[in-house]
């Protein structure tokens, strides 16, 4: 056969698929106000955007937290680095260094451990991305002016709280609690259907009954809780019979904050200043009995402070007990 006859051989190459990149976004907001609530609509909508104009990009997880830059164990950050470590992204996205992270350790050691994982993270405002060497340098500087700067807003917080906890002008002076409501003027004035049920309780923990009781007594009453539900917490009892707001003065500054990067709220026991300020409303109950009231409640309780050291007691109220002698004393057969 001539050799101009034969059939040419055609081989068929097949076409690669196209690898696109996975892309990961992050975005956080500290608050949940109106306002905070508008920026996090628009990081999540300005980083889609950024991401859907390359080509080569997919947008496979967006991670979204509503927390402290300075605690790294957000719920959000945290599932964004535990897909990292299943390599299901293959960068990160987010707006700012600020809203990844505002603690520089704690940002260098993310940085580090994605960089490992062969994740790169980009900060859109920067124009700074982790995988590029000469960035590194100025991802620290600026992690670092993050963190002095929210370091500088809480001081400025701390400081402001307690300017008007001193003043006298702190609103926290005139929030209300069950039992009360503000005027036009934002002043405390007594509900009388609800002070009737704060006098009642007093009474029925002075009278011996345990605070089961007290709710189940509330409940048999129909009586709703300060959230308008059915039945009452525990807590809530706990929190109405420790409360001397309703002696007509507040006490502020029970909690504080602890400094960065932890900022957690704790119970202050003497460490910082409180500030009681006497007259602010009108009382429903007299001190006297609150004064009796906490007497009752340490008397109850089976922990006791030994030598700066918390301990359980031997001892265990019992509230059929109380009773029994309350009985008892009505009978005529006195203490002495």
């Amino acid at each position: 056969m001539p050799e101009d006859l034969r059939k040419p051989k055609i081989y068929i190459i097949p076409a690669k698929p196209r690898l696109y990149i996975r892309v990961g976004i992050y975005c956080r907001v500290s608050t949940m106000s109106k306002s905070q609530e508008d920026s996090l609509e628009n990081q999540i909508a300005g980083l889609q955007q950024f991401v859907s104009s390359n080509p080569e990009w997919t947008l496979c997880h967006t991670y979204i937290d509503q927390d402290s830059g300075g605690n790294v164990m957000r719920p959000g950050f945290q599932n964004m680095i535990s897909d990292c470590y299943a390599h299901d992204i293959d960068v990160v996205v987010t707006k700012s260094i600020s809203r990844f992270a505002r603690n520089t350790v704690d940002l260098l050691e993310t940085l580090k451990t994605l960089k490992r994982l062969g994740v790169d993270v980009i900060f859109q405002q920067e124009n700074l991305q982790s995988s590029e060497a000469d960035d590194d340098l100025l991802i620290s500087l600026l992690g670092a002016i993050a963190q002095a700067e929210i370091e500088s807003i809480g001081e400025s917080i701390r400081w402001g709280l307690q300017h008007g906890f001193a003043s006298g002008k702190s609103k926290l002076y005139s929030r209300k609690c069950y039992g009360y409501k503000h005027d036009q003027n934002g002043k405390l004035v007594i509900v009388a259907g609800q002070a009737e049920v704060v006098r009642h309780i007093f009474d029925m923990y002075l009278n011996g009954h345990s605070i089961i009781q007290i709710i189940r007594e509330l409940i048999s009453r129909n009586i709703k809780s300060p959230q308008g539900k059915d039945t009452w917490s525990k807590r809530a009892i706990q929190t109405l019979l420790c409360n001397e707001k309703y002696t007509g003065r507040v006490v502020v500054g029970k909690t504080y904050s602890a400094r960065f990067p932890q900022y957690k709220q704790t119970v202050n026991r003497g460490e910082q200043r409180q500030y009681i300020k006497e007259d602010t409303h009108e009382p429903i109950i007299g001190l006297d009995i609150f004064e009796r009231v906490q007497a009752e409640i340490a008397r109850r309780s089976n922990i006791e402070m030994v030598a700066g050291t918390k301990r359980r007691k031997n001892t265990h109220y019992s509230s059929k007990r109380k009773q029994t002698n309350t009985t008892t004393k009505h009978r005529g057969e006195m203490d002495v």
